[in-house]
């Protein structure tokens, strides 16, 4: 099996076992992030991540946290067969020679390179999942009147293809989506080989041990969303703004209107439960390609 194969293979693999362990805390990150700013005097929709997660049990059951997940669950194997293809490919473009341990720099560079590849399927995957996860928030806000309700994946699909500009319309968000995955993922893979070197005590990682692959694979994890988060609120609330009457005019309006509304905490909301998922699921992914590219030889 060649390296391409292998890669995609165990990206797949990673892919799967991250969105698995991950889903219902991106659930409960996307309603907190979509709710929309309350009338004074009146409280939120949601008093804080786990009020979230009661009032979904209560009204959708455990099916209410996985709601979504059709859409990454479908495209996770070309999005994972890019991400780690793309970073092999630019990982034996830098290497000096055939097995060459790469620097922590160099790894970044292959981060942001598979990071520009991925927002192209992130973009309308991402539109959609965001779409089925803040429904619920949406129909309950003042806007309820122009709210869709949407029956699942491929209805959000249709419904953006024949109203919403055509194909153009499932790459709306695709300035914060690149804003999000060039610099998320230069520092996800750049995080994740430097604590690997770190336990190995030198650039030799071959003898780590399953537990180092999930302590480095969740805190790369964490650095992702604390390097990105602000950009990832401002992604979400473009992308399930209304099409005929929008809120925001572009990724600048949409920061400069939550800040000015909800100051810096507004770019923060979901953040506990984006940072709760990550680390979880990060180690799930990293665990996953790890031993899956090993048994691949």
């Amino acid at each position: 099996m060649g390296d391409v194969a292998k890669d995609l293979t165990s990206g797949t693999i990673g892919g799967v076992a991250q969105l698995i362990v991950g889903h219902p805390f991106d659930t409960i990150k996307v309603k907190l992030q979509s709710q929309p700013a309350p009338l004074p005097g009146q409280p939120p929709k949601y008093a804080g991540a786990m009020d979230a997660v009661k009032q979904t049990l209560a009204a959708e059951g455990p099916r209410g946290l996985y709601k979504g997940m059709g859409a990454p669950l479908a495209t996770v194997a070309a999005f994972n067969a890019v991400l780690f293809t793309v970073r092999g490919q630019m990982e034996a473009l830098l290497r000096s020679e055939p097995g060459a341990t790469l620097t922590v720099g160099q790894q970044v560079i292959c981060g942001a390179g598979a990071g520009v590849a991925v927002s192209f399927l992130a973009c309308p995957t991402e539109l959609i999942k965001c779409r089925l996860q803040a429904q619920s928030v949406l129909a309950d806000s003042a806007s309820a009147g122009v709210a869709v309700k949407y029956g699942g994946p491929m209805d959000v699909a249709r419904h953006v293809l024949r109203s919403e500009g055509g194909v153009r319309g499932l790459f709306k968000g695709m300035v914060p989506t690149l804003a999000r995955e060039v610099p998320g993922n230069a520092v996800v893979f750049g995080v994740y080989e430097a604590l690997k070197q770190y336990m190995a005590g030198g650039p030799d990682t071959s003898k780590l041990g399953r537990g180092s692959f999930i302590v480095a694979g969740g805190l790369a994890g964490a650095a992702f969303w604390l390097t990105v988060y602000p950009t990832d609120v401002i992604k979400s609330v473009i992308q399930v703004d209304d099409y005929k009457n929008p809120k925001y005019t572009g990724s600048i309006n949409a920061f400069r209107r939550i800040f000015a509304s909800e100051s810096l905490k507004g770019l923060y909301k979901g953040f506990g439960p984006a940072m709760a998922r990550s680390i979880p699921a990060n180690a799930a992914c990293f665990l996953a390609y790890e031993v899956t590219r090993s048994s691949l030889g």
